[in-house]
This record gives C-alpha cells, sequence and structure tokens, in this order.
C-alpha cells in the first residue's frame, strides 16, 4: 500500500465525513445521557433497548437496539478508519517503527488517565447532592486537562510545552490526592469511566493489528476469526479450559480485560473501511469532486436516502421483532443499493461501491447471527450488535460524504465535523462545563421548569447538548484541540 496521501477532495489529508460520523455518535452519546428518567419517561426507543421505562432495570433478555445503542458503536467504527489516515500519516512524514509504537502508547496512556480523571472529577462523583463548591471543583477539574490534553503549537519553544505539561499534570495529582467522595474514600484505579477504558483498548490493540496488517488484509480478518473462537467459546456460557482462562485473565484488571478485545468486531470494520479511504486519497486527483463525470443527482438523492433508510428499517424492525420482514426488507435495499451504485463514473463513486459492498457483507453477517444468543442486544453485547451497527455505520458514512463531498454541503454539517475532530471536550465537557455553568447561573433552574412534560425535558437536553456543541466549534474553529 502507497502510504502517501494526497489532497484531494475529502478535504485535504482528512475525510470530513468521518468527522460528521464521529461527532453524530458523540453529540447523540450526550443527548442520551439528558433524556428525563422516572416519572417524565419517553417513548422506549428512545432509551437504551435492555433499559426501557419506566424502571430502567437491566433487562438481559430483552432483544432489539434503538437509536441510543449506535452511539458507541459509530464511535468505535470512526475510530477504526482513522487508523490508516493517522497512522499513514506519520509514516509518510518517515516516522520510523518505534516511534509509532511510542504514540500509540502515549495516546492509550493518556486516554486511560482520561477515563480516571473524567470520572473523578464529575460533580455526580464528588457528590450526590452537588452544592456550589461541588460545581466549581468540577470547572477546576475541566480547567486542569487543557495543559494535560491541549495540541500545542509547535513553534512553542520546549520549555513552554514542558512548563504547560507539568503544571496540569502537577494539577491532576493533586485533585486525586486532595479530593474525598461521598463513601469517604479517594483516588481509586477501579474509580473510572468504561467508555473510555474500552476506548483505550481500541487505541492501543486496533492501532498495533493495523500496523501489523496493513499490506495484508487476510491475517486482519483472521485475527477477527480468532475473536470469534474466543468468544462462541466463553459466551453465554462459558466452558471450564485454557481459553475460559486467557478470557480471564488480566495483568490490571482496571484498565484491560480480554472482554473489551470484542470490540474490535467494529473496530476492524472501521480499519478496512479506512484502507479504502486512504487508497482514494492517494489515488484521486486533486480537485472539485465535480470536475469529472459522475451519477445523475436524482441517484445520488437515491442513494443517499438509502444509506439513511438502512438505519430506520433495522431500528424498528430489529426492536419490534419482525424479523422476517425486516431481514427480507434490509437484503431487498442491499440489492437496490448495489443496482445503483453500479458502473461507477470516477474514483469516490468507486470508493462508495467499495464501502458500500463491505457494508452489505457485515450487514448479512450480523442479521444471520441475530438470533444467536436470543436476539440483538447492545448489553451485553452479542454478535449480531457488532456486524449490523458496522454495516450500519458505513452507510452512515457514504451518506454524509455524498452531503459533503459530492453535494458540497459541508457548511450543514459543521456542527458535527466540528465536534468529531474534538469529541473529548464534549465527552467531558457536558458535565463538568454546561451542566455546572447552568447550575451556578440559574439556567438550569429555568430549564427544568421548562421540562414539565417527557418531550420538554427531550427539549431541555437538546439544548444541553446544542450548548457544548457550540462551544465545541467555538475551540475547534481557534484551534483548541484535545490529543486524544
Amino acid at each position: 500500500m502507497n502510504n502517501k496521501v494526497s489532497r484531494g477532495v475529502l478535504g485535504g489529508s482528512r475525510m470530513h465525513a468521518l468527522d460528521a460520523l464521529r461527532g453524530l455518535a458523540i453529540l447523540a452519546m450526550l443527548l442520551s445521557g439528558q433524556l428525563p428518567f422516572g416519572s417524565h419517561d419517553l417513548p422506549s426507543w428512545m432509551y437504551h433497548a435492555q433499559e426501557p421505562p419506566p424502571t430502567h432495570e437491566w433487562i438481559g433478555t430483552l432483544p432489539g437496539i434503538t437509536w441510543v445503542d449506535l452511539v458507541f458503536p459509530f464511535f468505535l467504527f470512526s475510530m477504526g478508519a482513522a487508523f490508516p489516515l493517522a497512522l499513514a500519516r506519520r509514516m509518510n512524514e518517515g516516522a520510523p517503527a518505534w516511534r509509532l509504537g511510542l504514540f500509540i502508547l502515549e495516546r492509550g496512556f493518556l486516554l486511560a488517565f482520561f477515563a480516571l480523571f473524567v470520572q473523578a472529577i464529575r460533580p455526580s462523583t464528588l457528590s450526590h447532592h452537588p452544592s456550589g463548591e461541588t460545581w466549581l471543583l468540577g470547572l477546576l477539574g475541566f480547567v486542569i486537562l487543557f495543559p494535560i490534553l491541549t495540541r500545542l503549537p509547535q513553534t512553542w519553544p520546549p520549555a513552554a510545552h514542558w512548563g504547560i505539561r507539568l503544571a496540569g499534570w502537577l494539577g491532576a495529582t493533586l485533585f486525586f490526592i486532595l479530593v474525598h467522595y461521598p463513601d469517604g474514600s479517594g483516588f481509586s484505579l477501579e474509580r473510572s469511566d468504561i467508555i473510555i477504558v474500552v476506548l483505550a483498548n481500541m487505541a492501543v490493540f486496533g492501532s498495533i493489528l493495523w500496523m501489523l496488517t496493513r499490506q495484508h488484509l487476510l491475517p486482519r480478518l483472521g485475527v477477527l476469526g480468532i475473536l470469534f473462537a474466543i468468544r462462541l467459546s466463553n459466551m453465554p456460557q462459558p466452558v471450564d479450559g485454557w481459553v475460559h482462562n486467557l478470557w480471564e485473565f488480566s495483568p490490571a484488571p482496571w484498565i484491560y480485560r480480554l472482554y473489551y478485545l470484542q470490540y474490535l468486531c467494529i473496530v476492524i470494520p472501521g480499519t478496512i473501511a479506512g484502507d479504502l479511504i486512504l487508497n482514494y486519497m492517494n489515488e484521486a486527483e486533486p480537485g472539485p469532486s465535480g470536475a469529472t463525470a459522475r451519477w445523475r443527482t436524482g441517484r445520488l438523492v437515491l442513494i443517499l436516502a438509502l444509506m439513511f433508510l438502512f438505519v430506520l428499517v433495522l431500528l424498528v424492525g430489529l426492536k419490534a421483532r419482525w424479523l422476517a420482514p425486516c431481514t427480507l426488507t434490509a437484503f431487498a435495499l442491499c440489492g437496490i443499493g448495489y443496482g445503483l451504485m453500479a458502473r461507477p463514473n470516477n474514483a469516490m463513486e468507486q470508493l462508495y461501491r467499495k464501502l458500500f459492498c463491505w457494508a452489505i457483507y457485515w450487514l448479512v453477517l450480523g442479521l444471520f447471527f441475530e438470533p444467536y444468543e436470543g436476539g440483538i442486544k447492545k448489553d451485553r453485547a452479542t454478535m449480531s450488535y457488532y456486524f449490523v451497527t458496522a454495516g450500519l455505520a458505513i452507510c452512515v458514512l457514504v451518506g454524509l460524504s455524498i452531503i459533503i463531498d459530492v453535494f458540497g454541503r459541508r457548511r450543514w454539517l459543521r456542527l458535527l465535523i466540528d465536534n468529531g475532530q474534538n469529541p473529548m471536550i464534549a465527552y467531558a465537557g457536558i458535565n463538568n462545563f454546561i451542566t455546572p455553568a447552568l447550575a451556578l447561573t440559574g439556567g438550569d433552574y429555568l430549564l427544568t421548569s421548562f421540562a414539565s412534560t417527557p418531550w420538554r425535558g427531550f427539549g431541555k437536553g437538546l439544548v444541553i447538548t446544542l450548548l457544548m456543541a457550540v462551544t465545541v466549534s467555538f475551540l475547534t474553529r481557534r484551534k483548541i484541540f484535545w490529543r486524544t
């Protein structure tokens, strides 16, 4: 594979549709955390399928998925797709293998730290009944993250870099030492954000896997097969033996469990998509997407609608348990999409066709796995869940790319793109910036007074999420990025 990244129509060395997919995932994740619970419940499809209202207790036997169950796999998929783009760029700059290895380990370390710190500074963790002091302490924790994680200009002298980083790490260390929690405990490795812990594992193992198999897809798919075997040997009912012992073994349970590597079943499809995008960038001639012949506008609109129709059909059909009609409709849509993408005229259309062929494979594989483990579930995640969501992520990616790269409407999705380029600020800021700011200024009281019905409660969540999205967009446009 040629690792030179050209400056083609996908926004230079970035694919903005991939940023938009990541931004969609992170903002939907934030919104799902702001939905009303208890007496002001929304319909069950507005929550995790396995935690339905009114009790929101986990029901492990309840099959189906909702839009909330798509946000994490979409983020994982976009993470995997970014590995080839980020690592190939460093390889093109002449970075030796050992330096790439250090970069991967550093990223894993920062995410592991972030998992511990972001959980430690949350106002809801600091106190069961947050006060003004709690909100200020949460804001302080958010501020401490900036000198640690912000990408500093390379033109600044090394002393400034070291001084800023040292100040941030000293602040985080003091926070861990001095702060105590409602149960009287202090810092604990067991107090961490499980979502970020999984991301840390994917960042390390997914990157290393791509590095080792970047020239050969078959070994990467072989690793996927081995994950199948380990997974099937331990769930739903584990069988004693060395495979189960391997499954249970962990030298550091707070950060690594073999169980987490199941999510490579989403990340690996993401890396395959990233390879296709990288190859496109290497081969495409610079210039606007309209410079060569392309599919007619009506055909592109149909493809765009079809990509998002997959999401609607599978979410509704799988949750309602209309399994036969849902599966047959999905297969029919696969055939229609394959026909619509026949005879591509240019490199971008060829990219869409290749991506969609992989989407068909993952969707069909996931639907054939659907009966296994009692139906598709996000929690605990089933084999069907991994592959169906990977296929849907590709469909949404193609749809977003048509809007951005073919129709040239990047401005329509600017908020998603900006947040996709800076997702960790959004992830930490929703609880440690927007919520404290609203509490300290009285804005939360006004929003709570407004949220007197379930759908008004949803409106409150939208406002809070939008405030965070605009804040992140402001920072992104001023080139303030966190390194994770």
